[in-house]
Formats: C-alpha cells, structure tokens, sequence
C-alpha cells in the first residue's frame, strides 16, 4: 500500500471513532465522568510518548527524509526544537483564537464559549490538522504512521464523548450530534488529501508538519489534559489516573518496541 492508501485508511479509522460518543447515551454520570478522566490520563501520557518516544527521535535520526545537504534535522538538532517550541506556540494560538477546548467535563459545566457551532469549527480544523500530521508521518516511515495514528485516536475518544455531551446540551438531537460530530471528523479524510499534495510539491515538509505536530502533542497533553486531572483532589482517583497516564506512556513505548 502507498502512503496516501494507508494515511487514508487512518483517518477513516480517527474519523469513525465519532461514534464513540454515543457511549454516552448507556453510562450514568458518575460513571462517564470515571471513564473519562482515565482516558484524559491514558490520553496525556500517549501524547507525550507519541511526541518524545517516536516523532522527536525519528526527526532526530534522520530516516527518511536527507536532502542534498544533509540530513534535514538530525545535524540541525537545536532547529529541530526550535520547530517543535513554534507548534507548542502554534497550537496556543489556535486555542486562543478559535475557543478550541477539548471539553473533557460534563456538558452542563461547559462555559459560554463553548456553544455548538463553535465547537464543530474548532473540532474541523483540528481534525483536519490530524489528517495532515497522519500523512506526514506515514510519508517517513510506517512505523511512525501507526504510532501517530494511534497517539490520534487514543485523544479522540476522550474528546468525542465530551463533545457528545456538548452537542446535546447545546440543543442537537443525538442523531443530529452524530452525525455532525461524524461530519467533522470526515475532515482529517481532507487534511490528509492537502497534507499528500503538500509533502509531494514540497520537499522535507513532513518533517517540519511533525515537528510542529510534536509541539502540539506536548501543549495538548500538558496545558489541557494534565490540568483536568489536576483538578481531581481525592487521592484515589488521582493515583489512578496517574497510572493511567504512566501506561498511555508505556503503551506507546510498546507500538516502538513491537515494530523494532
């Protein structure tokens, strides 16, 4: 299979996990809120080790992507971090501009801000921007195609059932929630259709697109999950999330060490 036949084939994947969010129509409250705080923990800590165990090293190492001059940043390590720092940055500004929460609480406690319509643009750019992240990285190996892909839908399915909620809440049916909660998600199909043309007309952009994605990993995991957690004061539940987040780490460790 080509590059763009498998980055396909994942965003097809990211995009059915939408339905997840109908999970939420068969749990109770206090049940939903238990889910999801251990996947905001198993979320944060794939995140992190989608971005420090697999894109940063593979950046590192050069593979799959030299030019005439060299390899791009493996002999340019500080221009690598530079890249990543600009995507922390880059995913800041698109939160602040576009009011892109990821809602990871029960719907009535959502603030103003988080009106429907709004969270379906913020939910489309930043499924487009998966897309684009999943194309880069199957284009420098499938290795780290797969580990990206999974890192992506491991955060989905925390955020798909709260935006569920937020949907609901903001006054669409179910049906209609799905549907254009799946309509939106359709969207990573489109950002990996433009990321195949980009990485094709211009050379060595996968590895810029995943060094910002590297960013925006780091910044989601540590500016928006990490701090949903922190707000859980009962020890019990604070340790398990933990744990959690120690075996979202350990699981992406595990999709490195399966592949080598």
């Amino acid at each position: 299979m080509s590059t763009l036949s498998y980055s396909l084939l994942a965003t097809l994947i990211v995009s059915l996990i939408s339905f997840v969010g109908v999970l939420a129509l068969f749990f109770k409250k206090n049940l939903l809120n238990r889910l999801l705080l251990l996947l905001v923990g198993f979320s944060a800590g794939a995140l992190l080790g989608g971005a420090f165990i697999h894109i940063i090293p593979e950046l590192m190492s050069g593979h799959g992507h030299t030019t005439a001059q060299g390899e791009i940043f493996s002999e340019n390590i500080e221009h690598l971090f530079l890249v990543v720092v600009i995507g922390f940055a880059v995913f800041f500004l698109l939160e602040k501009i576009l009011h892109w929460h990821h809602h990871h609480k029960q719907c009535e406690e959502c603030e103003n801000h988080t009106f429907p319509i709004m969270n379906l643009v913020g939910d489309g750019l930043h499924n487009f921007i998966d897309g684009m992240i999943i194309v880069a990285s199957f284009a420098i190996s499938f290795e780290l195609g797969v580990a990206t892909t999974v890192a992506v839908i491991v955060h989905e399915l925390p955020q798909e059932l709260s935006d569920f909620g937020v949907l609901v809440y903001g006054g669409f049916s179910r049906l209609k929630a799905l549907f254009f909660n799946f309509l939106t998600a359709l969207t990573a199909i489109l950002g990996a259709l433009f990321g195949y043309v980009l990485i094709n007309y211009i050379e060595n952009i996968q590895s810029f697109l995943l060094a910002l994605a590297a960013g925006g990993f780091i910044y989601i995991a540590a500016s928006d999950l990490i701090p949903e957690l922190n707000k859980e004061k009962r020890l019990y539940k604070s340790l398990t999330s933990f744990i959690f987040f120690l075996l979202g780490i350990g699981f992406m460790w595990g999709v490195k060490f399966l592949f080598e």
